[in-house]
């Protein structure tokens, strides 16, 4: 951990060559101790077109490079990952407050992204047909479209920029990450170990920063295509500012993920994913469930449980042993959820589970313990607010029918889960809910690396998701040859 007195200014990384800003600086602070672990640069448009000048350059040799060249690099990358799981781990920890064993679960994840990409040679085939008339026969080819970005959020730093980085590079694109100005510090160690496997010059760059550094990368006429996480607000301004760029966009908003508690569901099964997805990484995640509906006599063998488990959660610095749920990312934030729980009660709810006043022994840190709150209005704040923080709204309804409509209503889709035994039960929720991840029995429905992060409504913007096929469709270009070599032609020759 770096001391008061060493403290670093994390560089920029590009054309293969690490480069620090003369730019005004923020703090990178431990939001468990509240100790400064770095600096980080916020960038001008200037250095910003720096990288992207650089990516610019290299692009047209590392488009010609053979995509079996292309992932022997990933291959490297993916063993570095590897041999330095533990210590990107704990930096996640340090720097966004999880505990280590979510930490290494969210670098798990991304390193399956790996993996997903280098089998780039075939997820990017093309396709062909002869004779679409009498000697004329037609291609699809994809390619690389050049110079591409991704913007990434606070809450998973090892896991999202892995999204995004080995499908770029392996479909032939120049690629760069503007990491989070608040967590930094894991992909600037990722960053150093991608400086490890011998990309040519260009190939991959970093650029920190905040407001300044974002608006250049979507307004700079040498980037091709955008990808975003982060709250939905912000999503639909990278969205709407890429697109009129004329940039291919995919912007992954906010949530206000539901889950359904049927009366005949395995309770003890249920109370312990739904709790885990609630208060798991503190609430602050895109796929974190929010609102709980019990459904009829579920109240009273599902809710009594909950909160006796969110009572009991251990909260505290996630490199100690036994925590189960770490401090949320800022004061600003912990004062944000904390006004979310007044403004509930304002409009008529009651907390059940209180953990506004939670304090850690031995930390002076951001943290909130697990809050249950019953929410009346199915229309209210609490209950219709990406809350991402570790509170949980209760909305007790008869019939699934209800409760399917609710779901329905939401201006959000990333995520909506169900809990029972019933086949049929289960298969009309998924036919029915308007949500882009579906978990039946499931309490976070994280699709795997060869799946599309799915989204829909005011949780995505855009028509591409992360990973898998999606992330190939994004980051090439099809191209359809009409083909025809006349006899008489081919006889001069």
């Amino acid at each position: 951990m770096a001391t008061t007195t060493q403290i670093e200014t994390l560089p920029n990384y590009g054309g293969g060559k690490w480069h620090t800003p003369n730019a005004a600086t923020q703090d990178v602070v431990n939001p468990a101790t509240r100790e400064t672990l770095a600096r980080v640069p916020l960038s001008s448009a200037q250095d910003v077109d720096a990288v992207v000048e650089a990516a610019a350059r290299g692009w047209e040799s590392w488009r010609r490079t053979p995509p079996t060249d292309r992932i022997q690099y990933l291959f490297k990358l993916r063993q570095l990952l590897e041999d330095n799981f533990d210590d990107i781990a704990r930096t996640i920890t340090m720097e966004a407050g999880k505990t280590l064993t979510e930490a290494r679960a969210e670098m798990r994840r991304g390193v399956e992204n790996v993996e997903t990409a280098a089998g780039i040679p075939i997820l990017s085939m093309g396709y062909n047909v002869e004779d679409i008339a009498s000697g004329i026969d037609e291609i699809m080819i994809r390619q690389p479209l050049g110079v591409v970005a991704a913007i990434a959020p606070f809450n998973f730093p090892g896991m999202i920029p892995l999204w995004f980085l080995p499908y770029a590079i392996a479909c032939g694109n120049c690629f760069i990450m503007k990491p989070s100005e608040r967590v930094p510090l894991t992909m600037h160690k990722i960053a150093r170990l991608v400086d490890r496997i011998g990309l040519p010059p260009g190939v991959f760059g970093v650029v920190n920063g905040g407001r300044e550094a974002v608006d250049a990368l979507l307004d700079h006429p040498d980037i091709r295509a955008i990808s975003f996480v982060g709250s939905s607000p912000v999503a639909q301004y990278v969205y709407q500012r890429a697109a009129a760029s004329g940039k291919r966009v995919q912007c992954q908003g906010g949530a206000k993920n539901p889950i359904i508690i049927m009366p005949d569901a395995d309770m003890e099964m249920t109370v312990r994913m739904a709790a885990d997805s609630a208060f798991g990484c503190a609430g602050q995640r895109c796929l974190a469930a929010s609102i709980v509906i019990p459904i009829g006599e579920a109240r009273e063998t599902f809710t009594p449980r909950m909160l006796e488990t969110a009572a009991s959660r251990k909260v505290g610095y996630g490199l100690d042993e036994g925590v189960e749920m770490g401090p949320v990312i800022t004061a600003q934030s912990r004062e944000r959820i904390t006004g979310l729980i007044d403004q509930g009660l304002k409009d008529g709810g009651r907390v059940l589970v209180d953990g506004r006043s939670g304090t850690v022994s031995g930390y002076k840190g951001h943290f909130l313990k697990p809050t249950v709150i019953e929410a009346k209005d199915p229309g209210g704040k609490i209950a219709t607010t990406e809350i991402f923080g570790p509170v949980l709204a209760v909305s007790e309804m008869e019939t699934l029918e209800d409760a399917i409509e609710a779901v329905n209503r939401s201006a959000f889709g990333n995520m909506a889960c169900i809990f029972t035994s019933s086949g049929a039960a289960a298969r009309k929720f998924r036919y029915e809910a308007r949500a882009g991840n579906i978990g039946v029995n499931i309490g976070v429905a994280a699709p795997m690396a060869f799946f599309p992060f799915s989204g829909w409504g005011g949780s995505f913007f855009g028509d591409l998701h992360a990973q898998g096929h999606d992330a190939v469709e994004f980051y090439m270009d099809k191209k359809v040859v009409v083909e025809r070599w006349p006899k008489e032609w081919s006889r001069t020759f």
